[in-house]
């Protein structure tokens, strides 16, 4: 039997109709597009609010710590804390226990930006909320939760 070079449309339109990765990533843009509009006077993107959120704990993370935290490889958290560094916001250090490790900790003026952004952020992350049935969030972040950790990416 010949092999067909493409798929029917009636395979696109099943595609389309049931994939979770097209849904995630749709909704995920959409979702990003409103967060980065309120962070962009902070010039910061979602992303980096996501980062730097992650770093505001009582010890610093090492790189892979961080890169698990946010579902990342290391090189791509490695090159996401560059722009972030040079305006200060935090520091690559190496461990001093074991110095092929690096740790990274916001600084003061990290953290003061980030109680400027999570402002911002509180308001977007409102309005998203209600654009959900309130009875439904409970489910939907058990259930993107369960992917992450099948997935092994789970912070």
């Amino acid at each position: 039997m010949p092999e067909a070079h493409t798929p029917s449309y009636q395979t696109t339109r099943m595609v389309g109709d049931t994939c979770l990765c097209l849904r995630i990533q749709r909704a995920g843009r959409a979702v990003a597009r409103q967060f980065d509009a309120a962070l962009r006077p902070l010039d910061l993107t979602s992303s980096q609010f996501s980062l730097l959120m992650m770093l505001n704990r009582p010890t610093p993370l090492s790189v892979g710590g961080l890169a698990k935290c946010l579902a990342m490889d290391r090189t791509t958290t490695t090159a996401n804390l560059k722009p972030l560094e040079r305006r200060g916001l935090l520091t690559v250090r190496r461990d001093q226990r074991d110095t092929r490790a690096k740790q990274v900790a916001l600084t003061g003026k990290g953290r003061t930006l980030l109680v400027r952004a999570v402002k911002r952020w509180q308001g977007v992350n409102d309005a998203v909320r209600a654009s959900i049935n309130g009875a439904d969030l409970p489910a939907l972040y058990a259930n993107l939760e369960r992917i992450a950790e099948r997935s092994g990416e789970a912070g």
